[in-house]
C-alpha cells in the first residue's frame, strides 16, 4: 500500500512539474547513479518529456550514471548537473570522480558514429556535468576513436557550460550552430577539442581549459606524444565574427587551427589565448579577408621539440593575421613563420623571448612572402630577429627594440623599410677591428656566433665564468680590417667525445687548426681577406650528454665549449676593444 501511494505521489509530482515547466530529476525517475546500471532510457525519457512541453531542466544529482546509448537534448531543454564551476580531476584519478558524472560507452571505434549527446534543437544545452569514457586507456596508441561527445547541427543558441570532458576522442562539434555559447569547459580531448563550421552569426567560446586532466603526463609518453603531434585543441573553419576569449590548451599538435571547408574560413576576435607545449600554437591555413585579431596571446613551443613554430601562416592563406601584445617563449624554432604571398601579417607590441632552440640560426620572425608590419616589439635574445626573403611584397620594421641591437636579415632590397629600430651599442672603428675580444656566454656575444647553444648557467661557486657550447658544426662571424692578417685565439674546453679526425677550425673549407682534448687555448693564423667580416667553422664530433651519462637530462648535441675569442691583427695595438660592450681596455 505504501509503495503504491509513493508511486502515485511520484507520478503526480512529475505531471505537475511538466505542466508548470519546472525541472525533472533523473533520480526521482528511478536513476540510481551506481556506476553500473545503464540509465540511457531514463535520461532520454525525461529529456523527451521536457521537450514536449516546450522546454525545461532535467536535473542530474550527484552520481555515476552509465549511459550505454546516445542522448538527444530537445529544443529549449537543459541537461543540468551539480557543477557551477568548470570541474577538473587530478592526474590518473578518474575513478575518484564525484558530482554529476556521465559514463559514455557508445560508439567505440566509430569516429563517424552517432554522437554521445546531440543538442538537437534551438536553445538546447548541457551544464554542470562530467563526461568520462571508462573504456579509455592511456596505453591505447593510437587512441581508439569515438564519435563526437557533444554535437549540434542546424540548431541555434546551443550551450555547453561548466562541464569536464574527460578523454573524449572529440569533445565538441558544432556545424551550422549560430550564436553558440561554450563557456567554463575543461578536459583533455584526444584528436580535437572544439570544432566549428558554418556558423554565420557570432559564436562565443569562453574560459575553456584543455590540459591533461586524468592523464599521467610525460611529453615522451606515446599517448601524450600522439596528442602532442596529431591532436588539435581548437579548430575553426567557416565562422563569422567568432569570439574566443580566455582559453588555454596544453600538449597539442596544433593549439588553434584556422582551416577551410567548402563553406569557407573564419574571421573573429581572439583575446587571451594560451597555448603551451604545442608543435604549432596557431596554424592559419585560411582566413577571411577581415582577418584574425589575436590579442594578449601567450605561446610556447612543444616540450622536447626542435621544430616548433608558434604562429604559422600557411601558403595561400588570405586575409590579415594581426598579433597585439603577445608573448613567445620556451622551446621554439621560429616564433612566427609567414609563408603566404596573398596574406598580411602584423605584430604590434609583442614580446619575443625564445627561439632557435636547435641552434640552427633560425630567426624569431621569418617572412617568406606577402606583406608584413612588425612595430614596437621587443626581442630578448641576440641573433637574427626578422628574416625577410626575396619574394615578399612589402615589409615595414618600425620602432623595435632588441638586446644587442635589432637585426634584420633582408633579402628583399627596397621592399623592406626599416625605421627607428634599436641600434647595436657597439660602434666598430678600424682601430677596434684590429684588436678585440669577445666574452662568449656574456651579453653581447650574439652577433659573433651562429649555430651555438644558449649561454651556460653561472658556475655553482659563483665565479663569473661565461661560455657556450657549439653544435656539431657552428660558426664564428668575426669583423676584420680588409687585407690585414690576424692571429685568432680561442679559449676552449674540448671533451674527448667531441674529437674526431676532421674536428677542427675551418676557413673557406680548409682546416687551419685541429682540436685537442683539454682546456687549452687554440691559436690560428688567418690570412688577409678583402671583406670586412670572415666566417669560420668549428667542426667537431657531435655528442649527446644524456647518451653518455644516464643521469643527465641534457639531450642537446654538443661539440666544444668556448669562453673567449681574441682577434689581433699584425697592426693591432695594446688596447683591447671589448666587442660585447663597445668599451676599451
Amino acid at each position: 500500500m505504501r509503495s503504491a501511494t509513493k508511486l502515485l505521489s511520484l507520478l503526480i509530482s512529475m505531471v505537475v512539474a511538466a505542466c508548470a515547466g519546472e525541472s525533472w530529476n533523473v533520480k526521482d525517475a528511478g536513476a540510481i547513479g551506481d556506476g553500473t546500471t545503464d540509465h540511457t532510457a531514463v535520461f532520454q525519457r525525461l529529456l523527451d518529456e521536457a521537450g514536449k512541453v516546450g522546454g525545461g531542466v532535467v536535473d542530474v544529482p550527484a552520481g555515476r550514471y552509465v549511459i550505454k546509448g546516445n542522448l538527444s537534448v530537445p529544443a529549449g531543454v537543459t541537461l543540468k548537473g551539480t557543477f557551477r564551476v568548470p570541474p577538473t580531476v587530478q592526474r590518473n584519478k578518474a575513478r575518484e570522480l564525484a558530482g554529476s558524472v556521465l559514463l559514455a560507452y557508445a560508439g567505440r571505434g566509430q569516429e563517424q558514429g552517432t554522437p554521445f549527446i546531440r543538442l538537437a534543437g534551438d536553445n538546447a544545452a548541457i551544464s554542470g556535468l562530467v563526461i568520462s569514457y571508462p573504456e579509455w586507456k592511456q596505453t591505447d596508441v593510437p587512441p581508439i576513436p569515438y564519435p563526437p561527445c557533444v554535437f549540434a547541427q542546424h540548431a541555434e543558441n546551443v550551450g555547453i557550460e561548466n562541464c569536464l570532458f574527460l578523454n573524449p576522442y572529440e569533445a565538441i562539434k558544432l556545424v551550422h550552430a549560430a550564436r553558440h555559447l561554450i563557456r567554463n569547459v575543461t578536459g583533455y580531448p584526444i584528436k580535437r577539442g572544439i570544432y566549428v563550421d558554418e556558423c554565420y552569426d557570432i559564436g562565443r567560446i569562453e574560459n575553456v581549459h584543455f590540459w591533461p586532466f586524468g592523464v599521467h603526463y610525460k611529453h615522451d609518453d606515446p599517448y601524450c606524444k600522439w596528442i602532442n603531434t596529431q591532436g588539435v585543441a581548437f579548430e575553426l573553419a567557416r565562422t563569422d565574427w567568432q569570439y574566443v576569449h580566455n582559453t588555454f590548451c596544453f600538449g597539442y599538435g596544433v593549439g588553434y587551427k584556422f582551416s577551410r571547408t567548402k563553406a569557407g574560413s573564419a574571421n573573429g576576435n581572439f583575446l587571451g589565448l594560451g597555448a603551451d607545449s604545442c608543435e604549432r600554437a596557431v596554424l592559419v591555413e585560411q582566413a577571411q579577408r577581415p582577418g584574425l585579431l589575436i590579442t594578449n596571446g601567450e605561446f610556447v613551443g612543444r616540450w622536447g621539440s626542435k621544430d616548433a613554430v608558434c604562429l604559422e601562416v600557411a601558403t595561400n592563406a588570405v586575409g590579415k593575421v594581426s598579433l597585439v601584445n603577445c608573448s613567445f617563449w620556451g622551446p621554439i624554432d621560429r616564433c612566427v613563420w609567414m609563408r603566404s604571398p596573398v596574406g598580411q601579417f602584423t605584430a604590434s607590441a609583442c614580446h619575443f623571448m625564445s627561439w632557435d632552440v636547435r641552434a640552427a640560426g633560425s630567426p624569431a620572425i621569418q617572412l617568406d612572402a606577402g606583406r608584413a608590419i612588425v612595430q614596437g616589439c621587443t626581442f630578448v635574445k641576440e641573433g637574427t630577429h626578422v628574416q625577410i626573403e626575396k619574394p615578399v611584397a612589402s615589409v615595414l620594421l618600425i620602432g623595435n627594440q632588441a638586446s644587442g641591437g635589432f637585426v634584420a636579415e633582408n633579402h628583399a632590397g627596397k621592399r623592406t623599410q626599416l625605421s627607428a629600430n634599436e641600434l647595436s651599442p657597439v660602434e666598430w672603428t678600424a682601430e677596434a677591428r684590429k684588436h678585440y675580444r669577445v666574452a662568449v656566454g656574456a651579453e653581447g656575444d650574439g652577433p659573433y656566433l651562429r649555430f651555438w647553444h644558449g649561454r651556460d648557467a653561472p658556475a655553482a661557486n659563483g665565479k663569473q665564468h661565461t661560455s657556450r657550447w657549439s653544435a656539431a658544426e657552428s660558426q664564428l662571424k668575426l669583423p676584420v680590417v680588409p687585407d690585414e692578417s690576424y692571429t685568432l685565439t680561442l679559449k676552449l674546453n674540448v671533451p674527448a667525445a667531441g674529437v674526431s679526425s676532421d674536428a677542427g677550425l675551418y676557413l673557406d673549407g680548409r682546416k687551419i687548426a685541429s682540436l685537442e682534448v683539454g682546456t687549452t687555448p687554440l691559436t690560428a693564423e688567418l690570412p688577409p681577406s678583402h671583406a670586412e667580416q670572415i666566417i669560420l667553422k668549428v667542426i667537431c664530433a657531435g655528442w649527446v650528454p644524456s647518451r653518455l651519462n644516464p643521469a643527465s637530462k641534457d639531450g642537446r648535441t654538443l661539440g666544444v665549449q668556448l669562453s673567449e675569442i681574441t682577434m689581433r691583427s699584425r697592426g693591432g695595438g695594446k688596447r683591447v676593444f671589448q666587442a660585447n660592450t663597445g668599451e676599451w681596455k
